[in-house]
């Protein structure tokens, strides 16, 4: 398997070596993610091997700000590629920034654009401790649940059957009544069908069935990441299902979508499949030191934009605005306060702990030109404020970990006028026994 870490080979050529790549004489190689921006989505390359010198047989790799395994070479030479935004830090703890995510419903719906899972494609077999994709899945799951049962769980009829005495409801089931009972003499009991009205579905069922599941799974959370946050998703979720039981087959809950109001059930059910469906009853054979996983990719940008967004919400709470989007132009954050009003835009780059990208520069200058963003601001006509504009990036040395109205205008950008710029840093991985 080839190991490398998200962001590698851009400023110099990284060598990469394997007996199956000779064999492919200087093949190009790269996979991509589909990305969604605004309406529209584009393909944005995981990593790229490129033969350098095809008479020696010699490759070089760069990786992008994506994180997970997959195949080089089908079935021959896979690949990882795993969270580590510089060579002098730590491993990123992406699962900690997932939890915080987890924190405030507004982010945690945007999580599914975090990760393409390819179910159908040769599972790739890895150390226990790489696999990302499983505690990943595991939260995501967790953060739906949790605005479901926020709402509170979805009530509909549904089927049951019981063995009824000197009674009969709905359906008598004939054959079952002359097998248990008539056979053996239980001649005042008869079985029947009929509806109920509650909480116990066949969709809860199979909510609460992965629910319970990956509740096995919680020890070994304990040994990549701090799992208070998980505990405290654990006991939110847990009471809802008290009246929900687990007997339920994947073929009782057709895939069909559910509507406007209930997105979230549809996302939970889609991902309670894949949890029973790769997992089975068996979750915890995913605690060994060899396990198999699909091929999967996430996107650290994202992760970093919506861990961005939650920092700002700790502070700022609904004065804070998300994707404002204008005939094409989409902002990642418009902060509007009676003393703050700035268009701020999160960069997953290293550029900014000792410099600049221009480009970064005219794009968020131009969207505090919009007339939408002055009259969402100021509520008015008034286009000759000047609108201050942030940049705010990873920063694993002085960055700050967390932000305050006070901290976010310190780092005026030099050569621009009221732009400024804050690192953050991201949580690393600590050893753990």
């Amino acid at each position: 398997m080839l190991q490398f870490s998200e962001h590698e080979g851009f400023n110099r050529d990284v060598p990469v070596t394997h007996k199956f790549l000779k064999v492919e004489e200087g093949k190009f190689f790269s996979k991509s993610f589909k990305k969604t921006h605004g309406n529209s989505e584009q393909l944005e390359h995981c990593y790229i091997i490129n033969c350098i010198d095809r008479e020696l047989g010699t490759y070089a790799i760069k990786t992008n700000y994506y994180i997970g395994v997959d195949w080089v070479i089908p079935n021959k030479l896979p690949i990882q590629i795993t969270p580590k935004i510089n060579n002098k830090a730590n491993q990123t703890d992406y699962l900690k920034m997932l939890l915080h995510c987890m924190k405030h419903p507004e982010v945690t719906q945007e999580i599914k654009e975090l990760v393409e899972v390819k179910w159908e494609e040769p599972k790739i077999e890895i150390e226990q401790h790489q696999d990302f994709l499983t505690p990943f899945l595991i939260i995501e799951f967790l953060g739906v649940l949790k605005r479901i049962v926020k709402k509170g769980l979805k009530k509909s009829y549904y089927k049951v059957e019981h063995n009824l005495q000197s009674s009969v409801k709905g359906k008598v089931l004939v054959s079952k009544t002359i097998k248990h009972n008539l056979a053996q003499a239980k001649n005042t009991r008869t079985y029947c069908q009929f509806e109920e009205f509650g909480v116990n579905t066949p969709k809860n069922k199979l909510l609460n069935k992965a629910f319970q599941l990956s509740k096995t799974y919680l020890p070994n959370f304990n040994k990549i990441t701090n799992a208070e946050g998980l505990k405290d998703l654990y006991n939110y979720i847990n009471p809802a299902f008290s009246q929900v039981d687990t007997q339920v087959g994947l073929h009782e809950v057709p895939q069909r979508k559910s509507g406007s109001l209930f997105k979230e059930n549809d996302e939970a059910i889609r991902l309670a499949r894949y949890i029973i469906q790769r997992y089975g009853y068996n979750i915890k054979s995913q605690t060994k030191d060899k396990v198999e996983i699909p091929p999967f990719w996430i996107d650290m940008s994202k992760l970093f934009e919506l861990y961005t967004l939650s920092l700002l919400k700790d502070r700022f709470k609904s004065k804070v605005k998300y994707h404002v989007t204008h005939k094409g132009n989409e902002l990642d954050y418009l902060l509007n306060t009676e003393t703050l009003k700035m268009v701020i835009d999160a960069k997953y780059k290293l550029a900014y702990s000792n410099g600049i990208d221009s480009q970064d520069m005219r794009q968020v200058s131009g969207y505090a030109r919009l007339k939408k963003v002055y009259d969402t601001l100021y509520g008015d006509k008034d286009y000759n404020k000047l609108i201050d504009c942030l940049i705010i990036y990873p920063d694993q040395e002085t960055g700050l970990e967390e932000i305050t109205a006070s901290n976010l205008k310190h780092v005026p950008i030099p050569d621009y006028i009221n732009i400024f710029k804050v690192g953050v840093r991201l949580p690393v991985v600590v050893e753990r026994e």
